[in-house]
């Protein structure tokens, strides 16, 4: 099965409307988390304008561990509560940084990164990672982000994926 990208239209909010349909059609029937993952991660990376890194990190119950992702090698493991991937998934809470340098913290996977946000991947109650965005533009990321990039968490989380 081949599939192709629609571009997207309109403006931001709708653009991420859209982007949730091509994710749910391309998840569809695929239990396997590994390769949807690996689908969503691309989909976003070539979607979205100003990303130099999109990917999931999974919770091993200990840690996070770099999954599925697009963009320049990353930090392997991650210890929960540290950086803005261990933030998100000790807090459970989606972390938006404008600039990456004001973060306490910080993990510089990628030296050109310079705002982030990462969606906590909740499913049943249980941690089961984060999805991580970077963009080498500071203030890239926004409120119409977050809004757009929980609903895609939400789509890869409540696809028939195996957890």
């Amino acid at each position: 099965m081949t599939f192709d990208p629609v571009p997207l239209t309109g403006d931001r909010a709708t653009g991420y409307d859209q982007l949730a349909g091509q994710a749910a059609a391309l998840l569809a029937g695929e239990p396997d988390r590994i390769a949807n993952a690996a689908n969503l991660s691309a989909l976003v990376y070539h979607s979205l304008l100003e990303v130099n890194w999109a990917g999931f990190y999974f919770y091993d119950g200990h840690e996070l561990v770099v999954g599925p992702f697009q963009g320049k090698p990353a930090c392997v493991r991650i210890a929960l509560g540290k950086g803005v991937c261990g933030t998100a998934a000790e807090t459970r809470r989606t972390q938006l940084v404008p600039d990456v340098h004001t973060f306490p913290g910080h993990i510089a996977c990628d030296a050109d990164s310079r705002s982030e946000i990462v969606v906590p991947l909740i499913r049943d109650d249980t941690l089961i990672g984060v999805l991580d965005l970077d963009s080498p533009r500071p203030g890239r990321f926004d409120d119409t982000d977050r809004r757009g990039l929980e609903t895609l968490a939400a789509v890869f989380v409540n696809s028939p994926t195996t957890f």
